[in-house]
């Protein structure tokens, strides 16, 4: 029905750079809130950041002004660009998607994920 697939995981050095992405695809009406969420080992999946389609965004405490997120709403697109990151950044980091997939249903979707260690 509809599909969300991050990409741009993979290992960084603490103080580096990455940016993820995120596409939606299928039967897509409209598309309300984007986020992204992660998950550490052991601990319960966070909020990190929310864009709502009229780009007004949301962050956590922790990622405020190192984390940017953006959407490409023609796309159907989330980032995420994540400056000088630390070593508790190291997560699963999870898109989501508030999705109108017809004029009157919509749902909320997740995507697979895409890990992020932070180490040296």
């Amino acid at each position: 029905q509809v599909q969300l697939v991050e990409s741009g995981g993979g290992l960084v050095q603490p103080g580096g750079s990455l940016g993820l992405s995120c596409v939606a695809s299928g039967r897509i009406f409209s598309i309300n809130d984007m986020a992204w969420y992660r998950q550490a080992p052991g601990k319960p999946r966070e909020l990190v950041a929310s864009v709502l389609s009229g780009g007004s965004t949301n962050y956590a405490h922790s990622v405020k002004g190192r984390f940017t997120i953006s959407r490409d709403n023609a796309a159907n697109t989330v980032y995420l660009q994540m400056n000088n990151l630390k070593p508790e950044d190291t997560a699963v980091y999870y898109c989501n998607a508030d999705v109108a997939w017809s004029p009157t249903n919509r749902d909320v979707f997740w995507g697979p994920g895409t890990r992020i260690t932070v180490s040296s």
